[in-house]
C-alpha cells in the first residue's frame, strides 16, 4: 500500500477511535488518559496490532503535545502568582516532594536501576495531575471549599518544582558530564529566573507580541512563539517544554485567558496522541512481571500524598474532613508523570520495564484517584460517627 494512503489510515483511525475513548470515559466519569494509554499498549510493540505507518507523524505530534500541555500549564499562572503560591506553600511543598519523591526513587534503587531510574521513578511519584485535580475539584462542586486553596497551593509549587527539575532530568539522560551538568543547570535556572523577571516586570510586551484580535493570526502567532521558544530551549539543553511552559507564565491577562481557550483543542488532540505514542512504545508483555510493584507504589505513594494534604490542611486551621478531601485531591497522578517517563525511554538510558511500570502506575492511580476524592468524605464521616448515632450534614459537608 502506498505509504501516505497508510498513514492516513491508521491515523484516521486512531484519532477515530481516541474520540470514541474520550466519549465512554466522559460517561463513566473518569479522566480519559487511562484509555488511552491502553489504547495505546493494543496497537503498539508487543500488542494485537502494531501501526507503524504513523510511527513519525506520532512521535512529532507526541513532542508538540507535550509543548502545549506545559505552554497551557504556564498560562494558567502569572509570575507573580507562581511567586506568591511559592511564598505560601513552600513548607508543603518540600513536605509533599519527600514523601512522594522517595517511595519511587528507593524502589527503583530496590530494582537495580540506578540513580539516573531512581531520579526518573521518583520524579513520577512525586507530581501529581494538575488536570485531573482540578476537573474533580469542580466535577465535586468544591471549588469554594477551605482546602482548595491549599491543594491549588501545592500544585503550584510542584509545577515550579518541574521547572527546575525537568532541565536537570534531560541533562541526566543525555549522560554529560558533571561540569556539563552544572552548566547545564546553570543555564536553566538562570533562565527560568530571567524568564520569571522579564514576565513580572515585561509580561504585557510578550502579551501584545502574540495578541491579534484575529483568531487565525493569534492561533499562528502563539504556536509558533511556543514551538520557536521551545526550540531554542532544547538547543541550550534546556528541556523544550520548560521552555513552553516559562513562554506560558510571560503571557498574562486577557490575552492568558484567550490564549487558552483557542489553544484548548489543539492540546487535547496533540496530548492525546502523545499518550497514545507512549502506550504503542510500551510492550503489554512487559507489564504483568511489574504489576505487583505498581500496585505496591500506588498504595504506599497515595497514602503519602494524602499525609501530604492532611498536614498541609491542618497547617491552614482546616476541619478533618477537609483535611482528607485535600490529601485524596492530590493522588491522581497523570500527563507529567507520563511526560517524565517518556523523557526517559526516549533517551535509551533506562529499561524497558520502567516505562512499564510507569505505565501501569499511572493506570492505577489516574483511575484511584478520583475514585478516592468521591469517597474519602462519606468514609471518613462513617468513621467518625460513633455508634448510633445518625449521620448530620453540615455546611462544611458533614
Amino acid at each position: 500500500m502506498d505509504p501516505l494512503a497508510l498513514t492516513l489510515i491508521e491515523l484516521g483511525a486512531v484519532v477515530f477511535c481516541l474520540g470514541l475513548l474520550a466519549r465512554l470515559a466522559g460517561r463513566i466519569g473518569m479522566s480519559p488518559i487511562p484509555l488511552y494509554l491502553v489504547g495505546g499498549l493494543f496497537f503498539g510493540a508487543g500488542g494485537l496490532v502494531k501501526l507503524e505507518g504513523m510511527h513519525e507523524f506520532a512521535h512529532l505530534s507526541s513532542e508538540i503535545g507535550v509543548i502545549l500541555l506545559l505552554l497551557m500549564l504556564g498560562l494558567e499562572y502569572t509570575a507573580a502568582e507562581l511567586v506568591t503560591g511559592l511564598r505560601r506553600s513552600w513548607q508543603a511543598g518540600i513536605v509533599d516532594l519527600v514523601l512522594n519523591f522517595l517511595p519511587g526513587a528507593g524502589l527503583a534503587v530496590m530494582l537495580g536501576w540506578g540513580t539516573v531510574g531512581a531520579m526518573v521513578m521518583g520524579g513520577v511519584t512525586y507530581i501529581s495531575s494538575s488536570g485531573i485535580a482540578a476537573k474533580v475539584i469542580t466535577d465535586l462542586g468544591r471549588i469554594g471549599n477551605r482546602e482548595t486553596p491549599v491543594v491549588l497551593s501545592i500544585l503550584v509549587f510542584e509545577d515550579l518544582a518541574m521547572a527546575i527539575y525537568l532541565p536537570v532530568l534531560t541533562a541526566t539522560l543525555a549522560g554529560v558530564s558533571f561540569v556539563m551538568g552544572l552548566q547545564t543547570v546553570g543555564i536553566s535556572l538562570a533562565v527560568v529566573t530571567v524568564v520569571l523577571l522579564v514576565a513580572l516586570r515585561h509580561g504585557h510586551h510578550v502579551s501584545k507580541a502574540v495578541h491579534s484580535e484575529n483568531s487565525e493570526v493569534f492561533l499562528l502567532n502563539l504556536l509558533g512563539a511556543a514551538l520557536l521558544v521551545a526550540g531554542l530551549a532544547a538547543a541550550m539543553q534546556v528541556s523544550a517544554a520548560v521552555g513552553a511552559f516559562m513562554l506560558g507564565i510571560a503571557i498574562s491577562g486577557a490575552t492568558a485567558h484567550s490564549a487558552t481557550r483557542i489553544l484548548e483543542p489543539l492540546r487535547d488532540l496533540f496530548a492525546a496522541i502523545f499518550f497514545v505514542v507512549f502506550g504503542l512504545n510500551t510492550d503489554p508483555t512487559t507489564i504483568p512481571p511489574v504489576l505487583g510493584w505498581a500496585l505496591l507504589l500506588a498504595l504506599v505513594t497515595a497514602a503519602t500524598k494524602m499525609l501530604t494534604g492532611i498536614w498541609a490542611a491542618r497547617r491552614a486551621g482546616i476541619g478533618v474532613p477537609g483535611r482528607f478531601r485535600a490529601g485524596a485531591a492530590l493522588i491522581a497522578r497523570g500527563e507529567f508523570s507520563i511526560v517524565i517517563a517518556g523523557l526517559a525511554v526516549a533517551s535509551g538510558v533506562v529499561p524497558e520495564e520502567l516505562a512499564a511500570l510507569a505505565t501501569a502506575y499511572v493506570l492505577i492511580m489516574a483511575i484511584t484517584g478520583p475514585l478516592a476524592a468521591k469517597f474519602v468524605e462519606p468514609v471518613v464521616a462513617m468513621l467518625r460517627r460513633p455508634a448510633n448515632q445518625p449521620a448530620v450534614r453540615t455546611a462544611d459537608g458533614l
